[in-house]
This record gives C-alpha cells, structure tokens and sequence, in this order.
C-alpha cells in the first residue's frame, strides 16, 4: 500500500523590505552608512539625497516607509503631519540626541522614532579636552600667526588647568570620560552636578554639588547634558 506524500511545509512569501529615505547625506554617510543599509535591505530600497528635512522638503518622502536623518534636519509637528500624510511610518535618526524631532507629535501621529543609544563616548570625550585646550593655550590664534609669519607670543599667555577646580556638568557616558581625562591633570578640585549621581565617579574623587554651587566655585566648566527643556539656557537664566 502506498504511502501519503509527506506534507510539504509553506512557503513563506519573500519578507517585504522597507523603502528608506536618507535625508542630509555627507560623504561619510556614503562610506559607511549606505553600504550598510544597501547590504540590509537592498540598493533598490535606498535612496539618499544630500537636501536636509523641512517642511519643502517632506513632498521627496512619498512612497517611503522610513526617513532617515540627522541633526540639523527639521522635524517638528508640521513636518512630521506631512510626513504621516505621506506614508512615513518610522522616523530613523543616526545620531544620539533627537532634540529635532518633536516626540509627542509623532506618538500622537502614529510614527515611531528610533535614535542610536550612544556613540564613541571618548571621541566626543576627547575632542571636549581638545577644545580646551586650544582655548585656554590660544592654540588656535597662535596657529593664525605663524601662518602669517608673525611669530610674537604677545596676547598669547594661556594658563594651567593643573591646580583648578573643574567642574562637569552631566556625569553620563561621556561626562564621565571627559572627568577621567581632566582628573589627570592634577585639578585641586573635580566636581560635579548630576541629578542622578554616580557611584564610580564618586569613588574617583568627584565631590557633588548642586549647580549654583559648581558655577560659583568652578575655575573651568565642561557641560554635558542634552537639550531638554531642564537644560534650556542652563546658563545666564
């Protein structure tokens, strides 16, 4: 007696890949970034263009599925209604803060909006002890004048960062860094402000203090918080 064929499981439809929008594209977002969603969700899926988001802008997302920006594009309630209106379905943005993106309009709107948690945390770390020091050294004034020729060290006096209070403000990822960094220095006093306090900077040496007290006392202040309305003019309220 024959037996029954066995049953031949289904076949699964081919999954549908989302169509993407880049909006604000550079170079490097040609490097590395469009490879990437290239090899994720196919070339014919992809498009960018190098206009950032607005509200003359939105009419370049129909028949998209997602935009993808950065942190200059525009996003707030107006242009996330004509984005909605135009199919949009999901706000991508490649970077950590999303202070552009007016996230109450777009829950009432049905979009989702996803950031990247956090990146390289020592690059910006790095780049804020940079920055001092070319301020407090006049590195880049100095740099200026040789390029003229003009060798004179007059108005050029800088001063030490060892032996100074140092104040941080936000002790999260890259606060935190940029305290470790400076901490070595020699300050004679590294404090912070932080709502929520941390543990292991604590055990560092960081004294906290609440925040009047870190503006008076601070001979140097490295902020490091993002923009919330909390944070709004932080400084000179």
């Amino acid at each position: 007696q024959a037996h029954p064929a066995p049953k031949q499981p289904p076949v699964k439809s081919p999954q549908k890949m989302p169509k993407v929008l880049v909006y604000s594209l550079e170079k490097y977002d040609e490097k590395y970034l469009v490879p990437g969603l290239h090899a994720s969700i196919g070339a014919d899926n992809v498009r960018t263009v190098r206009v950032p988001l607005s509200k003359d802008t939105t009419d370049l997302a129909k028949g998209y599925d997602a935009v993808c920006l950065f942190v200059n594009d525009v996003c707030n309630a107006e242009v996330l209604k004509l984005l909605a209106e135009s199919g949009v379905k999901l706000i991508l943005l490649r970077n950590a803060g999303f202070n552009n993106v007016d996230v109450n309009a777009a829950a009432t709107l049905g979009l989702s909006v996803r950031r990247v948690p956090a990146y390289s945390p020592n690059a910006v770390a790095e780049f804020a002890v940079g920055l001092l020091l070319t301020t407090v050294r006049k590195i880049n004034k100095a740099y200026n004048r040789v390029r003229e020729h003009n060798f004179s060290i007059s108005g050029l006096e800088g001063f030490d960062i060892h032996g100074k209070v140092i104040g941080i403000v936000g002790t999260g990822n890259i606060g935190k860094i940029t305290a470790k960094i400076l901490n070595g220095f020699g300050p004679s006093r590294l404090i912070g402000y932080d709502e929520y306090p941390a543990e292991d900077m604590k055990a560092m040496g960081m004294e906290y203090v609440t925040r009047e007290e870190l503006f008076r006392e601070a001979d140097i202040i490295s902020m490091h918080v993002p923009l919330l309305p909390s944070t709004y003019h932080i400084i000179n309220k």
